[in-house]
């Protein structure tokens, strides 16, 4: 996809190298000088202050002690070139700044061009091709399903449905999955836990297992089964080792669809939920590490089977099979890591919870050892989450044990608010999540104030209707008339959206979309608050309802990157 102000940025950092080399064949700067530019695209920087233009370069300074003379002077010798050759599209006038920085800044003709580049890409602005259609697999939440989500998962689902909408408007073909862990110890803990709440409410003696899950959930899906007559009928005729497969066929499939209408609830959906046991029942464990013995990359002592991972990078050998034949963790997590790559695959992205510090080097030394390049797969972990009430930590739980859900947390706070929370901070920073914030109706509730941005676009439209204004009449508004300073502001921060979607798509960031949007909805109010946009000024009202239709397409796109909806009414 086109991408304006990338466009801009290069042509004037090919129009500066040309500059330069034009002064050194002259014999204005010296020879090596040419060399520097050589190595690496001419250095361009977005100023903090829109005072100093929309670009400023600091080359006359890196290039100054070879040129031997002073900064001011290679910039204003790199200045006078480019008047004279006028090669800089765009650019309205270069100046030189403080030490030697030359600012650059644009044309009418560029506002012109960025406000018609949004409204003609519309819903595609801000998307690139940049990942060229590579296969991403985003792997997030994964919880265990033995109970409800909690709010450490809820973070988890907003940070990776985000990142999964910006690897996709990035160019990446990006899919989502959930990894149902239901293979193991903690199924069958959960199986025989259901049984016994289920005998208990039965009014029949069966003992409550040791490692059994004690939430009231536990009882709450035992109380659904007691209600099902057929089940009744069902359970007389079992063993109790048959009512146990049967209870964990049961708590599975109501745990499984309550985790589903939890991310439902959220606006996550997942592409595939991948069943372990399903994996294991194919043999590709088995197949896995029969291929490692094979390669040499595994052996046996005491009993056990290891694989040789520190000769790939992990800090220790691991095991795959104990002494008593079952599996460790990492022999099905490899197999499933090697799964996933089997199916086209070329990128292994897992967002993990804070207690996996340990996990990745093992899994990047299994895909090393399956002959995967470095970076195959990437490992994203997110801190804990701290719910704050007043100021204070809160706990909010009602039926699931010793931990805040996903469904109470969502009961408390509206779901828009809940996701942008989630990815205002860096993943690897902890969060505390305010709830009496995440609730409030008012410009201090920063999801709050860029709905409200997108809104009042909605308002200034149905204005221009009672005005007898008829939708589309500023199709071929004369945008040059965009001259104020709160219009330009508007115009440079809605041009670096699609800067903001790839680097926030390439560094794993879905917290710029958040700050990015936050400040998009800023410049946007202080533009209304500063530039009446329906006046008897005819031609300067179509220009400003044009870019107030910009707006609202940048403020929309930028929500629907982060999963929010874009109201039309507030």
């Amino acid at each position: 996809m086109y991408n304006l102000m990338e466009h801009i940025r290069g042509g004037i950092s090919r129009s500066i190298e040309q500059a330069i080399r034009t002064l050194v064949t002259a014999g204005e700067l010296p020879g090596d000088v040419a060399g520097i530019v050589s190595d690496a695209p001419v250095p361009l920087e977005v100023p903090k202050d829109p005072k100093h233009g929309e670009f400023a370069s600091p080359i006359a300074l890196a290039i100054a002690k070879r040129a031997g003379r002073p900064p001011r002077e290679v910039a204003s010798l790199i200045v006078r070139e480019l008047t004279a050759s006028g090669e800089c599209m765009y650019v309205e006038a270069a100046e030189i700044a403080g030490p030697g920085f030359i600012n650059f800044r644009l044309s009418k003709q560029w506002v012109s061009d960025s406000v018609a580049l949004i409204r003609s890409r519309a819903s595609e602005y801000g998307h690139c091709d940049f990942g060229r259609g590579e296969r991403v697999m985003v792997e997030f939440v994964s919880a265990n399903p033995v109970g409800p989500l909690n709010v450490v998962n809820a973070r988890a689902a907003a940070v990776g449905d985000t990142l999964v909408r910006l690897l996709k408007a990035a160019g990446y073909d990006a899919a989502s999955e959930f990894y149902v862990n239901d293979a193991g110890r903690q199924v069958e803990a959960l199986a025989e836990s259901v049984y016994a709440r289920y005998m208990e409410l039965a009014g029949r003696e069966y003992p409550f297992p040791e490692d059994g899950y004690r939430g009231e959930y536990v009882r709450d899906i035992a109380a659904v089964a007691t209600e099902d007559p057929g089940i009744a009928a069902r359970l007389l005729a079992m063993k109790a080792d048959e009512a146990r497969d049967f209870f964990r066929e049961y708590a599975l499939r109501h745990i499984l669809d309550w985790q589903k209408r939890s991310l439902a609830q959220y606006e996550v959906h997942f592409d595939e939920w991948f069943s372990e046991r399903e994996l294991r029942a194919t043999g590709a464990v088995e197949t896995m590490i029969s291929g490692m013995e094979e390669a040499g990359h595994t052996y046996r002592e005491d009993g056990a089977v290891w694989f040789r991972s520190s000769e790939f990078g992990d800090d220790k050998d691991r095991v795959l099979v104990k002494s008593d034949g079952l599996y460790t963790y990492v022999a099905p997590d490899l197999a499933y890591h090697k799964n996933k790559l089997s199916r086209g695959f070329t990128k292994l992205i897992d967002i993990l919870g804070p207690d996996h510090h340990g996990y990745e080097g093992r899994m990047q030394a299994g895909l090393k050892s399956f002959g995967y390049p470095d970076g195959t797969l990437e490992v994203l972990l997110l801190q804990l989450v701290t719910l704050m009430r007043e100021g204070q930590p809160v706990k909010m739980s009602k039926r699931a044990g010793e931990f805040i859900t996903m469904d109470d947390l969502l009961d408390e706070v509206p779901k828009d608010a809940a996701r942008y929370f989630f990815i205002m901070r860096n993943t690897s920073s902890h969060l505390d999540f305010d709830l009496d914030l995440a609730r409030a109706q008012s410009m201090d509730n920063p999801v709050w104030y860029i709905q409200y941005a997108h809104a009042r676009c909605c308002s200034i439209f149905r204005q221009a209707e009672a005005a007898g204004i008829s939708g589309g009449a500023w199709a071929q508004a004369d945008l040059t008339l965009l001259a104020e300073p709160g219009e330009l502001d508007l115009v440079r921060k809605m041009a670096a959206f699609p800067d903001e979607v790839l680097s926030a798509a390439i560094e794993r960031a879905p917290s710029r979309i958040a700050k990015y949007g936050l400040d998009v909805a800023s410049v946007f109010h202080s533009f209304y608050n500063e530039c009446r946009v329906i006046s008897d000024d005819t031609a300067l009202t179509m220009a400003r309802l044009a870019l107030v239709d910009a707006a609202k397409t940048v403020i929309a796109n930028a929500l629907n990157i982060m999963g929010i909806a874009a109201p039309e009414r507030m």
